[in-house]
C-alpha cells in the first residue's frame, strides 16, 4: 500500500466519523437513558433516528453532489453533522436527542456521498483508484468497528456526551482543509424530485419498517406498515426510471451487483459485533474497559484485509475476492457458534475477529472499487450514494433478522449459525459482479461534465 495522500485522508477520516457515529452511540446509550429519563421504548430511537434519516437520504444527497460539487456538498455537509454533533451533545431531553441525531444523520447523507466522489477525482483509475478505495474502505470498517470500542471507552472515562463531543475537533480540523479539488459538477441537469422522494421514502420505510421487525416483531403494525408502504414507493419509483429521461437512479447492472454485495457485508458482520459485544458482557462478564481489549484485533483485521483487497482485485477480479471475503466472514461466525456457556474463549474470539475483518476489509474493497469504476465521473457522487444506501439498509437487514433468533445468552449460537448461512447465500450476489478487471461499463454515454469551482 503507497502512502496516504493528504486529501485523500481527509475524506477517509470524514467516511470513518460518519460510519462511526452509527455504532459509538450503542454503549452509550444506557448512560444517556439514565441521565435523560428516557422510556425503555424511546431509547432505541437515539440510534433509529439516525440509521433511518442516513439511510433514507444517502441517494438523493448523492445527487445533490453530483449538481453543485462534491467539494461544496461536503463542507455543507460536514458543517451540519459538527453542529448537529454539539446539539446532541448539549441535548436536554429525550426528544432534544432524538431530534438533534436526525439532524446529524442529514448532515452524514449530505458528507459522504460527497466525500466518495472527492476520492475518485483525487485518484486515477486503475491502481491509484484501487489503493485510494483500500485506504477508503479501511476507514469506513474501522468506523464502524471502532464504535463497539471507543463507546464504551469514552463512556466510561468522561460520561455519554463525551461520544458526541469528540466529532467537533476532528470536524472542525476537516473543515479547514482548503486544498479539496472542485470535482466534477453535472451541467443542465436538475433534481429528479418525485424520483428523490421516491427513493427517500423507500429506503427510509424500508429501514424503519426492518427496525422495528426486530423491536416488535413482524406481525406488529409498525413493522409491517412501514414495509408495505416501502414497496409500494419501490414500485412508483421502477415506474418512474423508466418514464422520466434523467432518472434520479440510473438503471444499471453494474451497480446493482456492488449494491447487493455492500447490502449483503453488513448484513453479515453488523450482527455479530453485536452478538459478540453481547457475549463478552453478558457471558464472559467483561466490563467495557476490558472488552476493549478484544474488538482491536478486528478493527486491524479489517485494515489488514483493506489493503490487501487491492492486490487481490488485481489478480483475481472483483467476484473472487468479495467470495472468498462472505467465505471468510461465514467461518468467523461459524467459529463463533462453538463458544462455550461460560468461561473466557479469548484465542476462539480473536481467531473469529481475525477471520471475518479480514474478509470484510477485502470485500469491502473489491465491491466498492467495482462500483465507482463503473459509474461515470459525472455520476460518482449518485453511485456512492446508492452504495452506502445499500450498507445501510444491510445493517437493518441483519440486525431485524438475525438478532431475534439470539434474544438471550443461550440461544446467540442461533444468531451466530444464521450470520453463517447468510454469507453463505451472499455467495449469489458476487454472480452480478465482474470476474476479472475491466473498465467503466455504461448504460448510457457520458454526459457532458461542467468542472466548475464548487
Amino acid at each position: 500500500m503507497t502512502r496516504l495522500n493528504g486529501n485523500i485522508g481527509v475524506v477517509c477520516v470524514a467516511q470513518f466519523v460518519v460510519v462511526l457515529d452509527v455504532t459509538i452511540v450503542t454503549t452509550a446509550l444506557p448512560s444517556a437513558g439514565a441521565s435523560l429519563g428516557f422510556s425503555q421504548a424511546g431509547l432505541p430511537w437515539v440510534i433509529t433516528a439516525y440509521t433511518v434519516v442516513f439511510g433514507a437520504l444517502l441517494i438523493p444527497s448523492g445527487r445533490v453532489a453530483d449538481l453543485i460539487g462534491p467539494r461544496r456538498a461536503f463542507r455543507c455537509g460536514m458543517t451540519l453533522f459538527v453542529t448537529a454533533s454539539a446539539l446532541c451533545a448539549l441535548a436536554w431531553t429525550p426528544a432534544a436527542l432524538i431530534a438533534a441525531r436526525a439532524v446529524q444523520g442529514i448532515g452524514s447523507a449530505l458528507l459522504s456521498p460527497a466525500a466518495l466522489s472527492l476520492l475518485t477525482t483525487l485518484s486515477a483509475p486503475g491502481a491509484e483508484r484501487r489503493r485510494a478505495v483500500g485506504w477508503w474502505t479501511a476507514a469506513a470498517a474501522c468506523g464502524g468497528a471502532s464504535g463497539w470500542v471507543l463507546g464504551g471507552l469514552l463512556t466510561d472515562l468522561a460520561g455519554w456526551r463525551a461520544v458526541f463531543w469528540v466529532n467537533l475537533p476532528i470536524g472542525l480540523a476537516l473543515l479547514l482543509a482548503r486544498s479539496l479539488p472542485p470535482g466534477s459538477r453535472r451541467a443542465g441537469t436538475g433534481l429528479d424530485l418525485p424520483g428523490a422522494v421516491a427513493a427517500t421514502l423507500a429506503t427510509g420505510l424500508l429501514v424503519q419498517g426492518l427496525t422495528n421487525s426486530g423491536e416488535h416483531g413482524p406481525a406488529a403494525l409498525l413493522s409491517w406498515a412501514p414495509l408495505a408502504l416501502a414497496a409500494l414507493s419501490g414500485a412508483f419509483l421502477l415506474w418512474w426510471l423508466r418514464r422520466t429521461g434523467d432518472p434520479l437512479l440510473p438503471v444499471a447492472r453494474a451497480t446493482a451487483g456492488p449494491g447487493l454485495a455492500a447490502l449483503a457485508l453488513t448484513a453479515t458482520t453488523t450482527p455479530v459485533m453485536y452478538l459478540a459485544t453481547m457475549y463478552v458482557q453478558h457471558v464472559m462478564h467483561l466490563l467495557p474497559t476490558q472488552s476493549s481489549l478484544l474488538f482491536p484485533v478486528f478493527n486491524l483485521a479489517v485494515v489488514a484485509g483493506s489493503f490487501l483487497g487491492p492486490a487481490l482485485v488485481q489478480n483475481l477480479g472483483a467476484r473472487y475476492t468479495v467470495t472468498g471475503g462472505f467465505v471468510l466472514i461465514g467461518s468467523g461466525a461459524a467459529l463463533f457458534t462453538f463458544l462455550p456457556g461460560e468461561g473466557r474463549p479469548v484465542a476462539q474470539l480473536l481467531a473469529g475477529f481475525c477471520l471475518m475483518g479480514t474478509g470484510l476489509g477485502a470485500a469491502s474493497v473489491a465491491g466498492t472499487q467495482a462500483g465507482t469504476e463503473a459509474t461515470a465521473t459525472d455520476l460518482q457522487g449518485l453511485a456512492s450514494g446508492v452504495l452506502n444506501s445499500a450498507a445501510q439498509i444491510g445493517t437493518a437487514v441483519g440486525l431485524a433478522v438475525l438478532i431475534p433468533l439470539a434474544a438471550t445468552p443461550d440461544r446467540y449460537s442461533v444468531g451466530f449459525t444464521g450470520v453463517a448461512l447468510l454469507a453463505l447465500a451472499a455467495i449469489g450476489t458476487t454472480a452480478l459482479l465482474p470476474s476479472r478487471r475491466s473498465g467503466p461499463i455504461r448504460r448510457d454515454a457520458p454526459r457532458p461534465v461542467d468542472r466548475q469551482p464548487s
